[in-house]
Order: C-alpha cells, then sequence, then structure tokens
C-alpha cells in the first residue's frame, strides 16, 4: 500500500486523488459509501465523485477505526455515530472517547 500524499489545499478531490491521499483503493472507497452514511461525495454530471475534505478526513478516521484499532464496519459506524452527537471535538474528548469506546467493546466481550 503506498504511503499517504499530503492532501492539496483544493475544494474537490477525484477518486483518485482521495486513493493517492489514503493509500486505499478505489473499490473501498466506493464500498464504505455504501456502508458510512458519513460519505457523500457529490456526483458531476457525468457521474464522477468529486470528494470534500470533510470525506476524506471521515475516510482516514474509518480507515484508523478499521485498520489500527481493528473495529469491525458496524462498531466503526456506530463509533463515527456516537462522535457526530457529540459535538464537541477537542482533542482530548476525541482520545477519551476513543478510549471509552474500547473499555466499551471490552466489556461487551466480557459479557458474553
Amino acid at each position: 500500500m503506498p504511503a499517504k500524499a499530503p492532501m492539496p489545499d483544493k475544494l474537490y478531490f477525484r477518486i483518485k486523488e482521495v486513493t493517492e491521499i489514503t493509500g486505499l483503493a478505489a473499490y473501498v472507497l466506493r464500498f464504505w459509501e455504501s456502508e458510512f452514511p458519513a460519505i457523500r461525495p457529490k456526483r458531476t454530471e457525468s457521474g464522477q465523485r468529486l470528494y470534500r475534505k470533510s470525506d476524506i478526513e471521515t475516510i482516514l478516521k474509518i480507515k484508523y477505526l478499521l485498520y489500527e484499532k481493528k473495529f469491525t464496519i458496524q462498531g466503526a459506524r456506530k463509533h463515527l455515530k456516537s462522535k457526530d452527537s457529540c459535538h464537541g471535538t477537542e482533542p482530548a474528548n476525541s482520545f477519551l472517547d476513543e478510549i471509552a469506546a474500547e473499555l466499551e467493546s471490552i466489556r461487551e466481550l466480557l459479557d458474553k
């Protein structure tokens, strides 16, 4: 998997640019669109996807949750949804939310 490219300063990105920035394949991005409502790229008249910076940031969060933290897709979706309901996204709060989510998943495993 290629290294992450820096994010250029522009409004919209085509899918090829997003694959270069995130290091993900285009088919993964298309699949994640169907699984995560937060990823909604605009479409050109010809049907090409145009991603915003916020879409790319969400994709990078999902990648982190799935690949680094080993969340399931359902768990990542739930985690992102809980983050959206909490409007305070300061770094410390984000870190504490992440720890709380991990502890909750451990509790669920122990309750089985």
